[in-house]
């Protein structure tokens, strides 16, 4: 976990954009149309709908994070989703929570994993989560927590491995993401971290066999249908 105010968007620069008036202003120039297409939905009345307590992963549980830790958007129409970034969280499912739900504190990721296997969705896919402590990786990825410590293999369990790998491979089939240690990559391995989850314990050779079979799987789903309503 973790992300600074940096993350914050800083999109535009110098240049300015009047929202839900005629006038957009660059200085001498106009926005590129790529921005342009980035920012349309915000204007009044064209935000994309949303519907409360929809979450994207068939039985996660919907907990809200303070929208101090992430940044709506609407991906992948705005970004393109290609990552998926697995964390681990230093400390409990509930601290956790707490501090995803403090808007000090400046990060959260879309989704926890318990050591149980059950899984709880924080952020919207169609958002940005400030997880990744990298903004384009933040802009082109979802991210994992799994609760545990980095230190301790224990953590580590069965049921959460085979859950997380669940959401894994609905998220990479959802956003055609190959599944292999390019496009799936933990938060060392993002520019710039400082953080070095989710360390030598995890096993990745095993996670990514789950993240294979569970994307073959018959019974490997996402909520499709609640993602578009809500989306």
């Amino acid at each position: 976990m973790g992300e600074t105010r940096s993350d914050v968007d800083r999109r535009i620069g110098r240049r300015a954009l009047l929202v839900g008036g005629a006038a957009a202003t660059a200085g001498t120039a106009v926005l590129a149309r790529a921005e342009l297409s980035r920012l349309w939905w915000r204007m009044p009345g064209v935000e994309k709908p949303r519907t409360p307590g929809a979450v994207d992963f068939r039985g996660a549980r919907w907990v809200a994070a303070s929208p101090a830790n992430y940044r709506r958007a609407d991906r992948p129409a705005d970004y393109p989703i290609d990552r998926v970034v697995v964390h681990v969280t230093q400390g409990s499912f509930a601290g956790a929570v707490k501090v995803f739900q403090d808007p000090a504190h400046q990060a959260a990721a879309h989704y926890i994993v318990r050591g149980d296997g059950g899984i709880t969705q924080m952020i919207r896919e169609l958002d940005v989560a400030f997880h990744a402590g990298n903004r384009k990786y933040n802009e082109r990825s979802v991210g994992i927590e799994h609760e545990g410590f980095v230190e301790r293999a224990s953590s580590f369990t069965d049921a959460m491995y085979a859950s997380s790998a669940r959401l894994t491979a609905a998220i990479c089939r959802r956003y055609g993401i190959p599944v292999d240690r390019t496009h799936v990559i933990g938060h060392v391995e993002v520019p710039g971290a400082d953080h070095t989850d989710p360390g030598p314990y995890w096993d990745w050779g095993r996670y990514i066999r789950l993240v294979h079979r569970a994307s073959t799987a018959p019974t490997a789903s996402s909520a499709g249908s609640a993602s578009s309503a809500g989306s």
